[in-house]
């Protein structure tokens, strides 16, 4: 029996490995047919994955609704609360987040869509206007006699040929081909807004069957999780997991209800000031808020040069607000609701936020972070029970000099 159990975990460890450099070399140096049918698996699961992050997000306000209301249910019916089914209890709370969240997406698209939709009309209306005076700033500096005109010239007169072939070879193919699939483009667009509709509204009902049952699935998963592995394995892993949801929802739900706060407080003193686009801006600054340390110069850079084309004073002035809007966020705002969730230097997260944007644009750019830091403990917990199990110190500290230290020991 102990042969047949040996052989058998020799066989499977052949055949994962056979897996495995199969899969290596189909990604790097065949056809990516992984790629492709994890594409399309991800394509035909869409709208479970949008059900998977609605969930992920509402579950703690269908918590504390859930609390409240069995505290409420408790104070009216004086301790005889266990006669109300708490699946009834689930259920309502379940209803009145759905009708909160439809509620704030209404009220987006009643008040903020249709004056964002005036902003791009108007930046569309003055683009003429704009572009002459754009026009006239560069004819200012070509025709003084300063030295950034002359480099300018020098630059332009070393570029031009090169420029000509941009031109000729690059853009104006690019443009035909853009103006032949306009049509198709168009039809495709109106196609990705249908599908993006039936998933979301599909979505929906997946995360209210996730919500209703949240707690079965996470017991049949840590009952899958002890039956699979070893027990001190599973512990493991099950703390691990925790560590996980931990970070991800720290930094995720935290992160994105920050940039909703920034770009509500945004809209508001934009208003007050009078700012040309208010809208559009808020809208820029709200969503680029939510990529840390790069997020505020990608949304401000944009938005001060659409107010600069209207009026200098004032993109003076919102260059201002935005400074101090972003000194609000970072020493008291984004510390009050984000805490410590990540737990990673500046360091860490200016990497994981390039890595991210290198490999998953504006997303990857967003979840590098927290990535990065269940990367980061994951490697940490590993070194310090490597250390524990030696009997060494697991402090940093501890290992500065050291090697030196031993040596005066043994001398």
């Amino acid at each position: 029996m102990k042969d047949r159990a040996r052989y058998w975990r020799l066989g499977l460890t052949i055949f994962l490995a056979a897996c495995g450099i199969l899969m290596f070399y189909d990604t790097f140096y065949k056809g990516q047919m992984l790629q492709s049918f994890l594409s399309k698996l991800v394509t035909i699961l869409a709208p479970v994955l949008y059900g998977f992050v609605m969930a992920y997000l509402l579950a703690p306000i269908v918590n504390w609704l859930e609390r409240v209301l069995t505290g409420g249910a408790g104070r009216a019916l004086k301790g005889r609360e266990k006669s109300i089914p708490s699946r009834w209890l689930r259920a309502l709370s379940i209803f009145l987040t759905w009708l909160f969240v439809l509620l704030m997406l209404y009220l987006l698209m009643a008040i903020l869509i249709p004056q964002l939709v005036d902003s791009i009309t108007m930046l569309i209306n003055n683009a003429e206007s704009y572009y002459n005076k754009i026009y006239d700033w560069v004819n200012g500096v070509l025709n003084g006699d300063s030295q950034v005109s002359t480099w300018t010239r020098e630059m332009i007169d070393r570029y031009y040929d090169n420029a000509l072939d941009i031109l000729e070879k690059n853009i104006l193919p690019w443009a035909q081909s853009l103006l032949t699939s306009l049509t198709g483009g168009i039809w495709s667009g109106i196609w990705g807004v249908v599908m993006f509709l039936k998933n979301f509204i599909i979505g929906i009902i997946v995360s209210v069957y996730m919500l209703a049952m949240k707690e079965r699935s996470a017991a049949r998963c840590s009952k899958l999780v002890y039956g699979t592995f070893r027990e001190d394995q599973a512990r493991l892993i099950i703390r691990g997991t925790r560590r996980v949801d931990h970070i991800f929802s720290g930094f995720v739900r935290g992160k994105l209800l920050d940039s909703l706060i920034i770009g509500i407080l945004c809209f508001i003193l934009c208003s007050i000031l009078g700012m040309p686009y208010t809208p559009l801006v808020s809208v820029i600054v709200g969503i680029t808020n939510v990529i840390p340390f790069f997020g505020p110069v990608l949304g401000a850079i944009p938005s001060a040069f659409l107010i600069l084309l209207v009026s200098p004073l004032k993109c003076l002035y919102f260059i201002i607000l935005i400074i101090i809007l972003q000194a609000f966020d970072g020493y008291l705002l984004g510390p009050k609701i984000l805490g410590g969730s990540t737990g990673i230097s500046s360091f860490w997260v200016v990497v994981a936020i390039l890595v991210g944007g290198g490999f998953g644009g504006l997303p990857g750019m967003f979840l590098g972070v927290p990535i990065c830091a269940c990367l980061q403990a994951l490697v940490r917990y590993i070194i310090n029970r490597r250390l524990r199990q030696r009997n060494m110190p697991v402090g940093a500290y501890n290992y500065v000099n050291r090697d030196e230290n031993e040596k005066n020991e043994n001398t």
